[in-house]
């Protein structure tokens, strides 16, 4: 008989490939998908998991994937990407999730028949004794396969399947497609609702062309991944955080969250070119060079605008400043 599992002394574990499965590996739940963005319609398949392996006494494991399939399946069709691997294992961790596996998404795996994907790697492999996904779940070569065809892959291999409706409020279905889109017309506060939480930016501090420092407003220019989802241009209110390791010269320390004007856009008034995000970070004084952060969207306070001169500039970035503490105190 399998022993019980306890996710207090074994949680946390955080895989990649089917390499990383212990030799000793016994029963688990498992929940497959991309996830990206764990908004609250991920998070019900992820609390049905968890319930359903505490029921059992057996581990919850998660499966994401990376790349993101399209970008095998039809190269060039990657989406734009709602939270980076590190970022997911964290979110899903914080819902009771004991196991974050992530299956490097190859060609050959794509090619494999519903059946071999379950048979090799589900059953084989991770020894499922349930599975819990999404009502939309497709899976396999073209992605023949579906919920049903789990259910009928299940009934054959000895493990149940729990199909979970989609979320819908207002008469919109939540999705990381329906999510992106808010994210790009800059509508932070239905990608807020969406996602549980405000939409996050990571990335590196680069040095920009210091003109911010100069205006009386030093930002932190941040470089994100490749394909992050990066919203409209203009300027929000947000929160900024130092998330890497190290100490930081100056007035912030790591982990602590404080308010910041944000822009996003090509500095028009000053001719530029290049789309970057620049974070202002509220009363705060350091050298954030090369720290890795993040920037959490709240609200867009107003469109990029090109200005008459650079005093107008800087009663507008005043404004701004006044608004974002004007908002970030309601929240």
């Amino acid at each position: 008989m399998q022993q019980k599992w306890s996710s207090d002394a074994q949680g946390g574990q955080r895989w990649r490939g089917l390499a990383s499965i212990p030799a000793d590996w016994g029963r688990c739940v498992l929940t497959i998908g991309v996830f990206d963005g764990v908004h609250r319609g991920h998070a019900r398949l992820i609390t049905k998991a968890v319930q359903e392996a505490k029921r059992l006494g057996v581990p919850s494991v998660l499966m994401t994937f990376d790349p993101h399939p399209s970008e095998v399946v039809r190269p060039g069709s990657h989406p734009a990407q709602l939270s980076t691997l590190t970022r997911r294992a964290e979110l899903v961790e914080e819902l009771g999730i004991d196991v974050f596996c992530v299956m490097p998404f190859t060609v050959e795996l794509s090619r494999l028949s519903p059946e071999a994907f379950v048979h090799e790697v589900l059953v084989e492999r991770l020894h499922v004794a349930e599975v819990v996904v999404g009502d939309n779940f497709t899976f396999g070569r073209k992605a023949a396969g579906t919920v049903e065809t789990l259910e009928a892959l299940g009934h054959r291999f000895g493990f149940n399947v729990h199909g979970v409706g989609l979320l819908t409020e207002h008469d919109v279905t939540y999705s990381s497609t329906y999510i992106r889109a808010c994210v790009d017309a800059g509508d932070m506060d239905a990608a807020t609702e969406a996602l549980g939480r405000p939409h996050r930016i990571e990335g590196v501090v680069v040095r920009g062309d210091g003109r911010g420092k100069t205006l009386g407003f030093p930002t932190a220019n941040v470089a994100p991944p490749m394909y992050t989802a990066i919203p409209a241009d203009g300027v929000y209110a947000g929160w900024f955080t130092v998330v890497g390791p190290g100490a930081v010269s100056g007035s912030i320390a790591p982990g602590e969250r404080g308010m910041a004007a944000i822009s996003v856009g090509t500095n028009p008034t000053f001719s530029g070119t290049a789309r970057t995000v620049e974070a202002y970070a509220l009363g705060v004084d350091a050298d954030l060079y090369g720290q890795h952060v993040a920037v959490d969207f709240v609200k867009r306070l107003r469109g990029m605008r090109r200005f008459g001169s650079v005093e107008e500039l800087i009663q507008a970035m005043n404004n701004d400043v006044a608004e974002t503490e004007s908002v970030l105190r309601t929240v």
